[in-house]
């Protein structure tokens, strides 16, 4: 059963230009890129050459040559026959392209070779970026993909975009969503959250219409990231990756969620694991949140990198990270106000950056003045605000009301409660999150103060 996904259309947009360049998708492992580009080539290429340097490794040798693309086609048809090239009609499918990141030596010949379309893709590809870069640099187009987002999960669960634009039209009109809606939605989300969006869970809870197996195929994955770290993480220590990506959820379940480098050992440094995290994250596996200095414009150098919070980029395996008793609180009790709220911060901070956000959290030294997210549209800067219940947001109205921070003008605070606004504050679910850059986007001709 095919899920479909967003990078669908992409691909077709990419199919349509006149001046192709070769496209490489990168993401993290188990993330339906391959399924997706094989979904694509099957319905628009007659011939489809597909590459796996892992599973193939003898394609290695197609550059002994040179990297002229004629040469390496010639390679290619050498060491398999059966492979042919129909010209204008052929795709050439590199995958698993960390294992062998030369090939993206070719991409400039292969951007003018008008007989053959070039798709590469892997894992962890951020971690080898600045190499393929170096090579390729203006003769590619690049695609991060992630894993599923809220709304291809309700793709997958038979609904169509028109639900999407019903819920797009509520926020708009800021107009609560009926009883029988927002219940049918929540638990949705609910389902969404436990399940993650990691397509081979969500596709065996659609085949059998239960959860049975989905935290053993959770735990599998990061099991497989695991490994990775082992094997991927050249010449750094591979412990301290791991060291890091095993404390997340720990962290999270402080009060203040900051992850604390100093909590990984008697003797840990931040000079000592920054690389860490930013392999974790360049490996698609973690989404890193900074500290700003100062909630204000521009964005750009004004953070902090020595103070962050860290969220795992697919919520479903935070949670199958979690122990034992806080997997049968939830399953069982549907508590995800288990960690100190980590969980719902841990889901909109993933929403946010799906929707291609940078990460930003504040937290005023000496005061109990902070915020879960901030994000920027053209002229404003735009505190989010997570919150358990629909309570008073303090933080959130001392922001926007005060004239220390003249950037901000009206802040955004999902709940698990309805559609709401009062004091330039707007309110909604949180399976709403993955709406907001959109919603802040059609908004923007109607009501000027958002932007």
């Amino acid at each position: 059963m095919y899920l479909k996904r967003k990078i669908d259309s992409y691909l077709i947009e990419w199919k349509e230009k006149n001046e192709r360049l070769p496209l490489i998708i990168s993401g993290c492992r188990q993330i339906g890129k391959t399924e997706s580009i094989r979904h694509f080539a099957a319905s628009n290429y007659e011939s489809i050459i597909e590459i796996n340097f892992i599973l193939e490794p003898k394609y290695k040798a197609i550059i002994e040559d040179g990297y002229k693309s004629e040469d390496i086609i010639r390679n290619i048809t050498f060491l398999d026959t059966s492979k042919r090239i129909v010209k204008g009609r052929t795709l050439i499918f590199f995958d698993e392209l960390q294992e062998f990141p030369e090939i993206s030596t070719s991409f400039k010949s292969f951007a003018m070779n008008k007989d053959v379309d070039v798709i590469a893709s892997g894992s962890l590809l951020g971690i080898n970026y600045k190499r393929i870069e170096s090579v390729s640099v203006g003769y590619k187009d690049d695609y991060e993909m992630r894993s599923m987002d809220f709304e291809e999960f309700l793709w997958a669960n038979g609904y169509d975009e028109s639900l999407t634009d019903k819920m797009l039209s509520h926020m708009i009109e800021l107009e609560p969503f009926s009883a029988m809606y927002f219940e049918r939605l929540k638990q949705l989300f609910l389902y969404y959250i436990i399940l993650g969006g990691m397509p081979a869970v969500v596709s065996a809870f659609i085949s059998k219409q239960s959860f049975e197996g989905s935290l053993e195929l959770q735990r599998q994955l990061i099991k497989d990231f695991r490994e990775d770290i082992t094997k991927y993480a050249d010449g750094m220590d591979q412990a301290r990756i791991l060291n890091v990506f095993n404390h997340i959820p720990i962290q999270l379940a402080k009060d203040n969620k900051k992850f604390q480098i100093s909590k990984l050992g008697s003797s840990a440094k931040f000079s000592d694991y920054r690389g860490c995290v930013e392999w974790l994250a360049n490996a698609g596996i973690v989404n890193v949140c900074y500290a700003l200095n100062f909630p204000e414009l521009p964005l750009k150098g004004n953070y902090d990198e020595t103070k962050f919070k860290l969220y795992v980029a697919d919520t479903g395996l935070l949670i199958a990270m979690l122990d034992d008793e806080a997997q049968e609180d939830l399953r069982a009790n549907r508590n995800l106000g288990i960690y100190k709220g980590a969980l719902y911060e841990n889901i909109v901070g993933e929403a946010l950056r799906k929707c291609d956000y940078n990460l930003y959290y504040y937290k005023k030294d000496n005061s109990t003045l902070e915020e879960d997210f901030f994000i920027r549209s053209t002229e404003n800067l735009i505190p989010v605000e997570v919150k358990a219940t629909n309570g008073y947001s303090k933080s959130l109205k001392t922001l926007i009301d005060s004239k220390h921070y003249p950037d901000i003008r009206y802040g955004f605070k999902l709940t698990g409660g309805n559609i709401g606004y009062a004091n330039r504050i707007y309110t909604f679910p949180y399976f709403c999150a993955f709406l907001i850059k959109r919603y802040i986007k059609e908004t923007k001709r109607k009501r000027p103060d958002l932007d």
